[in-house]
């Protein structure tokens, strides 16, 4: 105890030096670690970790453009019983009927018939001036009826071109020619005629069909013509050896009739 009264200072003293060395090299070891905490948290800034990023799922978005591409179509005037409800007509009998089954859709072509121009050698005579040369002129395709009927025009060798043809050549006999070559003023062809052969064109075509809700024929129809049925008139705009189109005269609609004979 004397020992410890004597020297108490000194063993004070001592354990706060140990403290102190004790606290420095503590401060050595933090130091040295806090700086490698912060040379790793630098890195880590400077230099970060990259992970590659998985493929995007553009599923959705290809699908939405292949639709775009090929949009899908809705029919609504057909088929559609929604926004085009079924109508009905009554017919001759009193019955109704489908709307869908009348008018120029259910008209039938029975027959289509060619129009010829026909140039015929009728006759000849002889006289002082030489042959005279008598043609026959038939245009079925005329627009009128008198237009249509057989002309007759009259031919000799020099004469002027008429309002059909003129005359090129007479092969044989002037008073008993083989044929007579001729010009055509429409066409510009020259063409034989013969009294044995004609002359034949086709010009034009007329068409027989029929309207079955009203029970009408029609025939001979041609380009120009009006008709009318099912409470409509139309207008023949073209006739040709397949089909026969109709005009509707109240919207210009037009309708193509096949003809399959």
């Amino acid at each position: 105890m004397e020992f410890l009264k004597k020297n108490y200072e000194k063993i004070l003293l001592g354990l706060v030096l140990a403290g102190l060395i004790g606290a420095l090299v503590f401060m050595l070891f933090f130091i040295s670690a806090d700086r490698q905490a912060m040379q790793e948290h630098s890195e880590g800034v400077l230099n970060p970790r990259v992970v590659a990023l998985t493929n995007m799922d553009l599923a959705m978005q290809s699908n939405s453009i292949a639709r775009l591409q090929s949009p899908y179509v809705l029919d609504f005037e057909t088929g559609n019983k929604v926004f085009n409800p079924m109508e009905w007509q009554k017919g001759l009998d009193g019955l109704p009927i489908k709307v869908s089954k009348v008018g120029p859709q259910v008209c039938v072509v029975t027959n289509i018939s060619p129009l010829f121009l026909v140039i015929t050698l009728d006759s000849v005579t002889t006289n002082e001036l030489g042959a005279r040369y008598t043609l026959g002129l038939e245009k079925q395709a005329a627009t009128t009826a008198a237009k249509r009927r057989k002309q007759q025009r009259f031919v000799s060798v020099g004469d002027k071109p008429n309002d059909f043809f003129s005359l090129v050549e007479v092969k044989g006999s002037p008073e008993n020619p083989d044929a007579l070559m001729i010009k055509l003023v429409d066409s510009g062809d020259t063409v034989s005629v013969s009294r044995d052969k004609a002359f034949r064109r086709v010009d034009a075509y007329s068409a027989d069909f029929r309207y079955d809700p009203e029970r009408k024929t029609f025939r001979g129809r041609r380009i120009g013509d009006k008709v009318s049925f099912g409470g409509t008139d139309y207008l023949v705009v073209e006739v040709n050896q397949n089909e026969l189109i109709l005009a509707d005269q109240t919207n210009q609609k037009k309708a193509s009739l096949p003809f399959a004979p």
